[in-house]
């Protein structure tokens, strides 16, 4: 198992490439995405994001806690999530991500919505607690790959707590990640 830099080193990394005129090496890097994934282990990352909030306190990003998102989406949404449970009960991440052509609320369009309003402040969002995710259905490739990140003039960027044995990235030490629509950085 890989053991990870220091958090100064590598959020510090992450703002030359964001800030510079190397921007374009994030979507060279990854297969014309437009997200940069900053690699932390699951211990770590309280400490990662400690030092997010002191080094990118700034103008230019934006922290999206996504345990806050979760949290404001279920007390907005708790009579749907309840029913959402009880009709649901074989496919219980639709409640966190609808099937495509549905328009009701869910966790991924409180996501995408905060991620637009840190572009639309003209600020680099960058996400935290993405472990949250776990279990809801909602994968990072699904954030990475949408519409409004993709065209962004400014990149994504997460947080993200994996484990990394040879090769081979695992989300929360658990599941495989995919590195396809972003840069890693670790």
């Amino acid at each position: 198992m890989k053991s990870f830099s220091n958090p100064e080193q590598l959020i510090s990394q992450v703002k030359t490439i964001v800030e510079s005129d190397r921007r374009s090496e994030i979507r060279l890097n990854a297969n014309g995405g437009n997200c940069v994934l900053l690699v932390c282990d699951p211990s770590q990352e309280q400490i990662f994001i400690n030092e997010m909030n002191s080094m990118l306190n700034g103008q230019q990003y934006q922290i999206i806690d996504l345990n806050s998102i979760i949290v404001s989406f279920a007390e907005n949404n708790l009579s749907e999530i309840e029913s959402g449970f009880e009709f649901l009960q074989g496919s219980v991440e639709q409640i966190f991500k609808a099937p495509s052509g549905e328009n009701r609320p869910d966790l991924y369009k409180y996501i995408l919505s905060a991620i637009g309003d840190a572009y639309s402040a003209g600020k680099i969002p960058v996400l935290v607690r993405s472990g949250a995710l776990y279990g809801t259905g909602i994968e990072n490739i699904h954030l990475m790959e949408n519409e409004l990140v993709m065209k962004s003039d400014k990149p994504l960027i997460i947080l993200y707590p994996a484990t990394q044995e040879e090769n081979q990235l695992r989300f929360l030490g658990t599941r495989p990640a995919s590195k396809y629509r972003c840069m890693i950085v670790n």
